[in-house]
């Protein structure tokens, strides 16, 4: 009853239905028709990723509760639910919670098998963001000290959910930038165009789930300056829901199965994305003495 997710679903078709309206009647805002809006097989696979992720949370946010309730139980205080600054806290370390949840799943490979799914798209727009995970078990460890904190584990999942309803509508070329406070405190499509950009001013850039003072304060930050292209640095070129999901644990495995030391195995694994090992220098070959003519 916490996870509002799946009662926004609603929510989520109408405002698709209006932003996939504007691209047909109204003109982009400087009139170079460069918006892509949407695309059926693309748009399929982000809602068929989302429904198959709200079906996988069924049986996982089970897993999540029971571990928060452990938590929570070993908690030297339990914080009340009545208590306005409770709520307070919860939002901004929720929030600073996802800021690192969301720069680990970009940094780190193993986690980013997991987060890719949602950059695999070459278009952006409201059902981008419905382009969700198949494997959401690598977020647990991010939010569990919050019940270890003394959040009960109603707050904790209610918030996340209050987070990712908030995330739904960056996801849009529709809106353009609003007044320059709210841009400098809020997430805002402006500063979530850049994050699913794949320039290269653009990379690993604005992690925020709602504020962006997270990216400010830690240094990775960027204004939308430039106009984005989506997608990832090399796009994975397909609409099967299930190569979407997993294609790049199979990477991995292929990565680490040919790696030839134990090393490189680790670091195909826990490096970034795009590491690769140090190819060994050449051996040059002993430049041949001159033979005097007798």
């Amino acid at each position: 009853m916490f996870d509002l997710i799946a009662h926004a679903i609603p929510v989520f078709v109408i405002a698709m239905l209006i932003e996939g309206v504007s691209f047909r009647f109204l003109r982009d805002d400087d009139q170079s028709g460069q918006f892509r809006g949407y695309d059926l097989r693309d748009s399929s696979t982000s809602i068929g990723m989302g429904l198959g992720n709200v079906v996988i949370n069924i049986g996982w946010k089970l897993v999540v509760i029971a571990v928060y309730s452990a938590a929570y139980l070993v908690a030297p205080v339990h914080l009340s639910a009545t208590n306005p600054w409770t709520w307070i806290a919860l939002f901004l370390l929720d929030d600073f919670a996802y800021y690192w949840f969301h720069r680990l799943h970009h940094t780190v490979r193993v986690l980013w098998g997991s987060h890719v799914v949602h950059h695999s798209s070459t278009y952006f727009n409201l059902s981008t963001a419905l382009r969700q995970t198949w494997t959401p078990m690598t977020s647990l460890p991010f939010w569990l000290p919050l019940a270890f904190l003394g959040f009960s584990p109603w707050m904790i999942l209610l918030q996340q959910s209050i987070s990712l309803l908030y995330q739904f509508f960056v996801h849009t070329e529709r809106v353009g930038k609003f007044w320059r406070p709210i841009e400098f405190i809020w997430n805002t499509p402006s500063h979530h165009r850049v994050h699913h950009a794949s320039n290269p001013a653009y990379l690993d850039r604005n992690y925020a789930g709602i504020l962006i003072i997270w990216d400010r304060m830690f240094g990775t930050f960027a204004g939308e300056r430039e106009r984005p292209v989506y997608g990832l640095t090399k796009n994975i070129d397909t609409f099967n829901p299930v190569r979407v999901a997993f294609g790049e644990y199979a990477n991995i495995w292929r990565d680490v199965r040919t790696a030839g030391r134990w090393r490189d195995r680790f670091g195909h694994v826990f490096r970034g994305p795009g590491w690769q090992p140090a190819q060994p220098e050449p051996i040059q070959a002993a430049p041949q003495s001159a033979v005097p003519i007798s």
